[in-house]
């Protein structure tokens, strides 16, 4: 086990519904701006680390993301400048419980508890991803391949993203922005497919590695 691969961040924006058949397979409109929400940052974890299921929860589900670590202030960032205020990119499992999010109506707190944001293996350097919508990405479930599309077919690009959120809202050094997660998530296969006890979940983004943790009942 191995601790997150950078200081705990200010704040982690994600953002949802950001590639075309995630948004199809959910059967929800895709709209012309980015869908975003907070995941507090007490919920992050590193590689290894044990992704615990609170007593009741049965469906908890696997979101494979690029993040992308803000490496200097940026407000009122323009689309051309975006990137550079990129630190590094890494990955991160956007996991969520389906229900608390259906039933609450908003989105935080289901993909806020604790241990719900895995991160690493490592931070890659932005001058080391030439681009960053040309990246494979995959999730792995217990040796079975679930999510397996490229950054390409992001709706809203990392520059995008930067540039939108930095209007009216400064993004400080250390912010994470978890770009968001394509199709092939549990709660859309037939049938479901969430993750228990015992189980293996990896994401992989090429140039960046293989995060892997195992799925534990809370204590």
């Amino acid at each position: 086990m191995s601790e997150i691969p950078f200081s705990r961040p200010g704040k982690v924006i994600a953002v949802g519904l950001n590639y075309r058949q995630h948004a199809s397979e959910a059967a929800v409109e895709v709209l012309p701006w980015p869908v975003t929400f907070a995941k507090f940052p007490s919920c992050l974890i590193g590689p290894g680390e044990p992704i615990r299921i609170p007593a009741g929860l049965v469906t908890v589900d696997y979101e494979a993301e690029l993040a992308v670590l803000i490496g200097k202030t940026a407000r009122n960032v323009s689309l051309d400048d975006a990137l550079d205020y990129i630190a590094g990119y890494t990955c991160l499992n956007d996991i969520t419980d389906r229900d608390t999010q259906s039933r609450e109506g908003q989105w935080s707190r289901s993909k806020s508890f604790d241990t719900f944001g895995p991160v690493g293996p490592q931070v890659i350097r932005a001058c080391e991803i030439s681009d960053p919508q040309a990246l494979a990405i995959r999730a792995t479930l217990n040796g079975q391949l679930v999510q397996d599309v490229s950054t390409s077919q992001m709706i809203h690009s990392v520059a995008d993203l930067i540039a939108f959120l930095s209007h009216g809202m400064t993004l400080e050094p250390g912010d994470v922005i978890a770009t968001g997660t394509p199709s092939g998530v549990g709660a859309f296969r037939d049938p479901p497919l969430y993750l228990k006890p015992g189980d293996q979940i990896e994401i992989e983004i090429e140039g960046i590695g293989v995060l892997s943790n195992p799925v534990v009942a809370s204590e």
